[in-house]
């Protein structure tokens, strides 16, 4: 039975360690660098270790279970790779419907387009913004993705140019756009071994598209807007054809077709993983582009801020890909950070290293601060202390990946942690003075790291954009 089976029908339980553990040589040998295979067992229903790192399972003796594993393991969205090398990009590989249920995998790619009847000027233009796009939010570096490539002129030799021009600039995993296979086929003749996604099939040109697809060994997008039942029987007949790596797009509508959008994306993403449907187990793609394709003459500003608001809500209703126009900052930054807060792990909140931090140039007199590992409070933090230019030291302590607030109510934040975080950190052979001052939030700890730590405790502002004012006021009286 499949994981999609096991976690997708009614009444039937989900995965366990003692379903994995059954099927597991169960020598306790440690080579995986558990200390059983119970424990083996658990990280792998919890997706921390592949299967593979156990070796007597991989030896010809255990060949039927590892197939077994392998399928109990599969993800009910099949994984999709785009493109080759350290670029490629993967999709789909979804576990389960809702995050609360269990991480989602492979964040959302977002594509840029660029179409063939584009200056040589202007294709340059947008590969270079799309690759310097980047944005720093609590430690991690926001990107753009992939290039779609449209043919708007049906001319395979313009295709062609254009798509060599584009791989000729970049090495980001391109899409090939057109629903003319002779086009794409000029536009694969360009960039050999290079698996681009191909979009797309329709019940008009599946043969054709499938002929490319095999011959090219590239994935391949599915067409069918707004038609469930076409789109379930396309994919039946490319897999039966031989296409395997499928990516489905029911379509995407703006204004009165939203809701019928946001419908078949959410009933495609409950069929493959509540009813264990596998003709609808593929990764989606939505195209928020279509923003700029509605009829009449809106502002351009109106366009780029419903194709954002668009592609959030594809974000949102399981899109694994996105082919978008825009490439302005302030209308791609909702949607990444969109991306970037839902593909995150909700198991686990988003934490930093602990240890000491130097910002500028503390000198032996300079004030030591504290605050909790959880990344979004350390990087607030942070970025308040570097914009006053404050020579400080920061000491962040483990808690776990939790704020302040909750951490002292949790009791992760304790005293003794901040006292053995003191000691450990060698802070104190940095500073002559034994000052430390706290979060206001942690002002209730005050009296017992004192105690604990031996440190004068000063209770620091519940805001860190407070900080220097606090240094200013209260730390020149104190040092």
């Amino acid at each position: 039975m499949s994981e999609r089976e096991v976690k997708g029908k009614v009444g039937i339980r989900e995965l366990s360690p003692i379903d994995v553990y059954k099927l597991l040589p169960r020598t306790n040998c440690k080579e995986c660098g558990e200390e059983n295979c119970m424990a083996f067992a658990t990280k792998v229903v919890n997706r921390e270790i592949a299967i593979e790192k156990c070796s007597p399972l991989l030896t010809k003796e255990h060949e039927k279970a590892y197939r077994q594993l392998k399928e109990m393991l599969k993800p009910a969205i099949k994984e999709v790779v785009v493109g080759v090398g350290e670029k490629a990009v993967k999709i789909g590989g979804k576990l389960v419907m809702y995050r609360h249920e269990f991480t989602y995998f492979n964040p959302t790619a977002i594509a840029i387009d660029i179409t063939d009847e584009m200056s040589e000027e202007e294709i340059l233009d947008r590969i270079g913004k799309t690759e310097k796009f980047s944005f720093e939010y609590i430690g991690q570096t926001l990107k753009l993705d992939m290039i779609a490539i449209r043919s708007t002129s049906d001319d395979p030799e313009k295709f062609k140019v254009a798509v060599k021009k584009v791989a000729e600039t970049t090495r980001l995993p391109l899409i090939l756009c057109s629903l003319n296979p002779k086009v794409l086929e000029a536009g694969l003749t360009a960039i050999p071994k290079s698996k681009p996604l191909l979009y797309a099939a329709t019940k008009e040109n599946w043969k054709e598209m499938a002929e490319l697809a095999l011959a090219h060994q590239c994935p391949l997008t599915v067409f069918a807007p707004n038609n469930l039942k076409l789109l379930k029987s396309l994919t039946k007949t490319l897999l039966d054809y031989g296409v395997e790596d499928l990516v489905l797009d029911p379509g995407t509508f703006q204004g009165e077709g939203l809701a019928d959008t946001l419908n078949n994306f959410v009933m495609i993403r409950r069929a493959a993983c509540k009813r264990g449907d596998e003709l609808l187990g593929f990764p989606l793609i939505g195209v928020p582009l279509v923003a700029w394709m509605e009829k009449g003459e809106a502002p351009e500003e109106i366009a780029k801020w419903r194709e954002a608001y668009l592609a959030g809500m594809l974000i949102i209703r399981y899109a694994d890909i996105l082919i978008m126009h825009n490439v302005d900052g302030w209308a791609l930054l909702p949607p990444v950070i969109l991306r970037q807060n839902i593909y995150t792990d909700p198991r686990k909140p988003v934490a930093v290293e602990p240890g000491l931090k130097v910002f500028g140039t503390p000198d032996e007199n300079s004030p030591v601060m504290f605050t909790t590992n959880f990344a979004l409070t350390y990087y607030t933090v942070a970025s308040d202390i570097e914009n006053a230019k404050i020579n400080t030291y920061l000491l962040i302590i483990d808690t776990e990946g939790i704020a302040v607030d909750s951490a002292v109510a949790g009791r992760k934040l304790t005293a003794e942690k901040v006292a053995e975080a003191i000691k450990a950190s060698g802070i104190e052979g940095k500073v002559k003075h034994r000052k430390l001052i706290i979060p206001g939030k942690a002002a209730r700890l005050s009296g017992e790291i004192e105690e604990l730590s031996g440190w004068q405790v000063l209770v620091g502002p519940r805001d860190s954009s407070d900080i220097p004012k606090f240094l200013q006021e209260k730390w020149q009286t104190q040092a």
